[in-house]
């Protein structure tokens, strides 16, 4: 029996190896890449370690590293380092994640067995490209209603534009573009779409088109989870992420800026 933080864990017949602390950084690595917060993916190494019969476990986590070291009874040590290159938000895929990392602490299958169940839990569905660019026109649609737009043709006007942008941003997550290049050059199209649509008297107003698509760009859950990192103590990422949400909001605002400053004479 371990007691670890004030809990207990009896460790299985499976003890740590190299490859099982593997298995269990790249499956915190999905974690973190899938959106999860840092004190959740900490909290899943130190179960999982300790589990399989580690008495001290260190982890470091960040949005583009993680860093775990677990000390056994006998004096052994395994580390691993794994570094983060890319992030996104996936709530399905998060939740069979924080599943499985629960029932690899109760039952401590082999690497063999870890590694098929990860496999596993890493099939979630996945929408086509099409599907993806209509979610975006949508959700673009929905909220220019929402924000209290009551002309069909501002509604219709926003959902093409927002399909457009939804194309712009797939393709550029496709070809690993910047995140703040994406948000600014997204927002400049889709500023100047609706600038032409006011210029050529398809529409009567910007505003609540220009709104109803800014919003499928908003970091939210960047922020969110930086304001809960925070919350839970883990300050520098916490101040990582809410630096990475405000610039890229930054971005956003630019873009529409310049395309506002262009056309300002038209929007008059």
């Amino acid at each position: 029996m371990v007691v670890f933080f004030g809990r207990q864990y009896y460790g299985g017949e499976n003890q740590m190896t190299q490859e099982l602390l593997r298995c269990i950084v790249e499956l915190c690595e999905q974690m973190v890449c899938s959106g999860a917060e840092v004190y959740r993916v900490e909290d899943s190494i130190e179960r999982m370690c300790t589990g399989y019969g580690a008495v001290r476990v260190d982890a470091y986590v960040t949005t583009s590293n993680i860093v775990v070291t677990a000390e056994m009874e006998d004096g052994r040590e395994f580390t691993h380092t794994r570094r983060i290159k890319s992030s996104s938000v996936n709530i399905e895929k998060l939740h069979r994640l924080n599943a499985l990392a629960r029932q690899i602490t109760a039952t401590t299958p082999t690497s063999e067995e870890f590694r098929s169940k990860l496999e596993q839990a890493e099939r979630v569905r996945t929408y086509s490209f099409w599907e993806q660019i209509v979610f975006y026109a949508v959700i673009a649609g929905s909220f220019t209603v929402f924000f209290g737009s009551r002309s069909l043709r501002e509604t219709a006007a926003s959902f093409l534009i927002g399909g457009v942008v939804g194309f712009l941003v797939l393709k550029a997550e496709k070809h690993s573009v910047n995140k703040m290049m994406v948000r600014f050059f997204c927002s400049a199209v889709f500023s100047t779409l609706a600038f032409m649509c006011l210029h050529f008297g398809l529409v009567d107003s910007v505003d609540n088109i220009i709104i109803g698509n800014i919003m499928s760009l908003i970091p939210g859950v960047g922020f969110t989870n930086a304001l809960r990192d925070l919350f839970a103590g883990d300050t520098m990422t916490g101040i990582l992420r809410a630096i990475e949400a405000i610039l890229l909001a930054s971005c956003m605002v630019l873009g529409y800026i310049a395309i506002a400053y262009i056309y300002g004479g038209l929007a008059v």
